[in-house]
């Protein structure tokens, strides 16, 4: 790999196919599809950290409608070499094999801690870490069943499909709107908690980097320690990157 791709950008997110945002979907596809572009020259690595897409199920030999220009850009620059790493979100937690096999992504679970240039990762959506309701974990649960994974791949893709997207509007336009995807304070941000408790035990760790919280945010914390909350690309179309000695979050020249 050419010495110049040196960089690792972080993207989260997208919510690609959502019908509960007033932007135009396609425009933000193309916004995403446009920076991948303009990053591919410098990129070793690019991490999804999840919610790319506001719903996403496989079948066997069927893949989700939309997102070719997308899907297609992650194709090239995985055969361009590029490493490109998936993590799952809430919203796009069923992969079955066509990102891995189809466009050569590394799939991820709940979090995965990374070095690179010396300095340790913790990288995760969110969800799946911290605390969590008792009501939350019992949906992760069963969403992350394979029974009942299973039993959902029987109904008719025109049935389940139309019905994840609809499920995925009411949720976010009941329980997690952008008026919701405000900064709490430090106190009050179940991450930060989070990223402070896991300190106490593993003190080798420099940044923590997550999504979920539609929240752009970069916090020191002691010893240099930092958090940091990719934000989202619906309206403030924000990634982090890392050039091998600085971390930066930024956002898209509009």
């Amino acid at each position: 790999m050419n010495s110049i791709k040196c960089k690792r950008y972080f993207i989260s997110d997208a919510h690609l196919g959502s019908q509960a945002f007033a932007y135009n979907d396609r425009e933000r596809e193309l916004k995403l599809v446009k920076f991948l572009d303009s990053i591919k020259a410098e990129a070793s690595d690019i991490y999804f950290l999840g919610d790319i897409f506001d719903f996403w199920y496989e079948y066997n030999h069927y893949v989700p409608k939309g997102c070719v220009r997308l899907l297609g850009k992650m194709a090239e620059l995985s055969d361009s070499g590029i490493r490109l790493h998936f993590f799952i979100g809430n919203h796009d937690l069923w992969t079955f094999g066509y990102l891995e096999k189809e466009i050569g992504m590394k799939i991820y679970g709940a979090y995965s801690i990374e070095e690179f240039d010396g300095k340790k990762f913790f990288l995760s959506h969110g969800d799946m870490v911290g605390y969590r309701p008792f009501s939350v974990r019992l949906m992760q649960k069963t969403f992350h069943n394979k029974a009942i994974q299973w039993l959902y791949s029987l109904i008719h893709p025109s049935i389940s499909m139309a019905f994840g997207f609809r499920w995925s509007k009411s949720n976010r336009l009941t329980k997690h709107t952008q008026e919701s995807a405000q900064y709490l304070g430090e106190e009050n941000e179940y991450l930060v908690q989070f990223a402070k408790d896991t300190l106490k035990q593993d003190s080798s760790i420099d940044f923590f980097i997550f999504g979920h919280r539609h929240v752009m945010l970069d916090l020191m914390l002691r010893d240099k320690k930092r958090v940091v909350y990719l934000g989202d690309w619906i309206d403030k179309f924000s990634y982090g990157v890392w050039d091998g000695k600085e971390f930066r979050l930024e956002c898209l020249e509009q």
